[in-house]
C-alpha cells in the first residue's frame, strides 16, 4: 500500500498529470462494465451513455448554473444512476444478445437526443466549462489538484467495488451471475441484485463521465457515441475480465497507444486491433494475473475458471 502510495505521488513528475487523469477517467469507466459483466453477469454496451450523460450534466451545470464542482458532479453521477436504473429495468428482462442489443439501442436512443438537443450545442459540444473550488478549498484550475482528485475517485471506486465483493451482497451477486436458477430457487431476488449491479455500475460510469468534464473542461458527443462503450470492453479484455486491477490496466494501454499513436491517424484502429489480438491469444485472461490487487478473501476460495471470461460471456449467451 505504501509502495503505491509512493508511486502515485511520483507519477506526475514523470508523466503530464492530465495525461494520468484520462487514464484514471477511463479505468473507472472500465471498472463499471468488469463489475457488471465481470461480477454481475449482466452484458451492457450502454456505458458511453451513462458517461456521456453524466459529463454533460456536469459541465452545463457549472457552466450555466455556476455549480459549484462538487454538487455539480453529484448532478451527473445522480443522471446517470437515473438513466442506469431505467436502462438496467429494460436490460435485465431478457438475457445474452438481446439484453446486450437493449442496452445498445438505449445508448443510440441517448445519443440521438444529445446530437437534437440545443443545450448540448451539437458537435461543438459544451467547451471552455470552468473548473472552481472544490468544496470552497481546493482549486481545480491546478492540474495537480485535479490528478489528486481522478487518484482519490479511482481509489474510492476501486476499493468499494472490493469491499462490496466481500459482502454478503457480493457474494449473491456473483451467486446469481454463476447459477441464477439457483439462486432463485434459495430465495434470492435475481431480478432486484442486477438492477442493484447496473445502478453501481451506473454510479461509477456516472463518475468517470462528471470527473471528465471538469478535468478536460468540456463534454462532446464522442463521450456518448457507441465507440466509447466499445472501448470500455476492450479495456477490460486485455486487462483482464474479473480481475480488479485489470480497468487500470487496459485504461493505461489504451491511452497510451491513443496519445502516442495520434500521428499515425486511421492507423491507430488497426494497430489497437493488432494490440487487442495479440494480448487476447497471448495472454487468455488478459495482461493482470488474477491474484494481482489481491482478491476479496471470500472470494478467494472460489474456482479461478469460474472468474474466465470466456466462461462468463458463455454463460450470459446460454442464460
Amino acid at each position: 500500500m505504501a509502495m503505491a502510495a509512493a508511486v502515485l505521488a511520483l507519477l506526475p513528475a514523470l508523466l503530464y498529470p492530465i495525461f494520468l487523469v484520462k487514464i484514471f477517467c477511463f479505468a473507472i469507466l472500465a471498472a463499471s462494465f468488469n463489475f457488471l459483466l465481470g461480477f454481475a453477469g449482466v452484458m451492457s454496451f450502454g456505458q458511453a451513455a451513462l458517461y456521456g450523460t453524466a459529463a454533460y450534466v456536469t459541465a452545463h451545470a457549472m457552466k450555466e448554473w455556476a455549480m459549484s464542482p462538487e454538487l455539480a458532479m453529484l448532478a451527473g453521477i445522480t443522471a446517470a444512476i437515473l438513466l442506469g436504473v431505467v436502462m438496467g429495468a429494460l436490460a435485465i428482462r431478457r438475457r445474452g444478445i438481446y439484453q446486450a442489443m437493449i442496452t445498445l439501442a438505449v445508448a443510440q436512443m441517448v445519443y440521438f437526443v444529445f446530437v437534437q438537443s440545443s443545450f448540448t450545442h451539437g458537435e461543438d459540444g459544451l467547451q471552455a466549462v470552468p473548473r472552481g473550488v472544490l468544496f470552497g478549498l481546493i482549486d481545480l484550475r491546478n492540474d495537480l489538484a485535479v490528478y489528486a482528485l481522478a487518484v482519490i475517485a479511482f481509489c474510492s471506486v476501486h476499493f468499494g467495488i472490493k469491499r462490496l465483493l466481500s459482502s454478503q451482497l457480493g457474494m449473491m451477486l456473483v451467486a446469481v451471475r454463476d447459477d441464477e436458477r439457483r439462486a432463485l430457487s434459495l430465495g434470492q431476488n435475481a431480478w432486484g441484485l442486477k438492477l442493484f449491479a447496473f445502478a453501481i455500475a451506473a454510479g461509477c460510469a456516472g463518475l468517470a463521465g462528471s470527473l471528465s468534464a471538469v478535468a478536460f473542461q468540456l463534454a462532446t458527443l464522442s463521450g456518448a457515441h457507441w465507440h466509447l462503450s466499445g472501448e470500455a470492453v476492450l479495456m477490460c479484455l486485455i486487462g483482464g475480465l474479473g480481475t480488479l486491477g485489470g480497468p487500470l490496466a487496459g485504461a493505461a494501454v489504451l491511452v497510451t497507444m491513443q496519445h502516442f499513436l495520434a500521428p499515425y491517424g486511421a492507423w491507430v484502429q488497426v494497430i489497437q486491433g493488432v494490440v487487442f489480438a495479440t494480448c487476447v491469444l497471448t495472454f487468455r485472461d488478459g495482461m493482470m494475473p488474477r491474484h494481482a490487487f489481491a482478491w476479496p478473501s471470500r472470494l478467494r476460495g472460489a474456482s479461478a475458471t469460474s472468474f474466465a471470461p470466456a466462461e462468463t460471456f458463455e454463460e450470459t449467451g446460454r442464460s
